[in-house]
């Protein structure tokens, strides 16, 4: 007897043995024990992960086609080149609201597990939604978006699960459900959250418990178990710099893609005299639909294998050039006209969405590389809490900034559209040289 709890105590105790014990009552054991029997892909479980960004993604990200004429509605703009601004209020409360309750939000799904949150943050995005599309007043509506915005905490929890749930070399692919669920977000209709069978998290009742096999019989335990790529897990989060550093290129970048989604559909919607296209709503609703079509199959098709070949960072950082590249043609896109227009704004479209998708996937795979399992949710929500704050003056600087442009159309240097595409590939810029070192530290490395 004292030898059989002595061998569970080793099991549960040391993580750098070649052998494991899998507890019968710990969710997380389950997952693991299921990792070491099953190689292949968890699509059940990716599926779920993928319904349940859906139904946050669709409140953010569909609202900016029709955003300029909800707020021109309003009457709060005085003047027409005013609306920019207003826009940029309202979706800077969403991430305001979630800058304050992401990390909140992270360190509950330490706590509670993964699924609880889920399921709490669901129920509450669907209720604040609902109460935000019966708004008919302009401060109404930018208080409801803040408190979709609080209730908003699924993001963090969902990254974390999507790289427990898979092998190593599947991470990339489960983090690009993420990434194709928030595309997918702008084609479909309100999503009702759904569930994730199992919850993650690692929960040893008392040393003897009973292991996976009643006789305490052991799984030989990954070469690349994560636990030897990242820094002591009893370390403080904020001294990680692996972490740390890669939360603020994901900053970076995710202030850039705010402002750039606040702007692309303002830019769709003006007036022609203005520098703008001026498509209607369906037209900009056509657009990004098959940007989401092209990005799915991109996401799920394509990039694990670009990802397996060339390297996460490498391919994220190759997203950052070819958007510069991009987007450095936008301005003279907006001198074409009819079916030359149509191809080309499409194309640049799904090629712009691709190429930050790219960006984040990698970054987020290396973020949660960073930290050991049971830090994962609040180290998420420490990224959430940045990253939304980033995000919320992405609206609002996209906003302030497109109104700006407008205004000096006949400006002698960066005219219009000019000026608002060269600003955005300044944030880009910034970007692509964090990536490097110094300032960038993969996992494993000295910062």
């Amino acid at each position: 007897m004292a030898d059989h709890q002595n061998s569970n105590r080793t099991g549960l105790l040391s993580k750098t043995e070649k052998d494991v014990v899998y507890y019968v009552s710990c969710p997380g054991c389950k997952i693991d024990d299921r990792k070491a029997k099953n190689l292949g892909i968890p699509y059940k479980e990716l599926v779920y992960i993928w319904i349940v960004v859906l139904s946050p993604v669709l409140p953010i990200s569909s609202l900016f086609p029709y955003l300029y004429f909800l707020v021109r509605d309003f009457n709060i703009a005085k003047k027409e080149e005013d609306i920019g601004y207003y826009a940029g209020c309202v979706g800077s409360a969403y991430m305001f609201g979630r800058a304050l309750t992401s990390l909140l939000w992270g360190a509950l799904a330490d706590r509670y597990g993964r699924k609880p949150v889920i399921l709490a943050c669901c129920t509450t995005v669907i209720i604040c939604n609902t109460l935000f599309g019966l708004c008919t007043n302009f401060w109404i509506a930018v208080a409801m978006r803040f408190l979709l915005g609080c209730f908003s905490g699924i993001f963090g929890p969902v990254q974390a699960y999507a790289t427990e749930v898979c092998r190593k070399e599947y991470q990339a692919l489960g983090l690009s459900f993420i990434s194709t669920a928030w595309a997918i977000g702008l084609i479909v209709g309100p999503a009702i959250g759904g569930f994730l069978a199992q919850e993650t998290l690692h929960k040893h009742s008392a040393p003897n418990e009973e292991s996976y096999e009643a006789d305490h019989v052991t799984e030989k335990i990954q070469e690349n178990e994560e636990v030897r790529s990242v820094t002591d897990s009893k370390g403080s989060l904020f001294t990680n710099w692996p972490l740390i550093s890669c939360i603020v290129v994901y900053c970076i970048f995710s202030l850039h893609d705010m402002a750039y989604s606040e702007i692309f559909s303002l830019w769709a919607v003006s007036p022609r005299k203005f520098g703008g296209l001026s498509y209607t709503t369906e037209d900009v609703g056509e657009i990004l639909s098959i940007t989401g079509v092209g990005l799915f199959l991109f996401q799920l098709v394509i990039y694990p294998t670009i990802e397996r070949t060339l390297g996460t960072l490498s391919v994220a950082r190759a997203g950052a050039v070819l958007s510069i590249v991009l987007l450095s043609s936008y301005p003279f896109i907006a001198k074409l006209h009819g079916h030359n227009l149509y191809l080309i704004i499409n194309t640049a479209s799904v090629l712009k969405n691709i190429f930050a998708t790219t960006i984040f996937t990698g970054l987020i795979i290396i973020q949660n590389n960073s930290v050991s399992q049971h830090q994962r949710g609040a180290a998420n929500g420490i990224s959430m809490t940045a990253m939304s704050l980033f995000k919320a003056f992405g609206p609002a600087g996209g906003g302030a900034l497109f109104s700006l442009a407008q205004k000096r159309i006949n400006a002698s240097f960066l005219p219009g559209n000019y000026l608002i595409f060269f600003i955005l590939n300044v944030n880009l810029v910034i970007g692509l040289v964090m990536t490097f070192r110094p300032f960038l530290a993969l996992p494993g490395r000295s910062g």
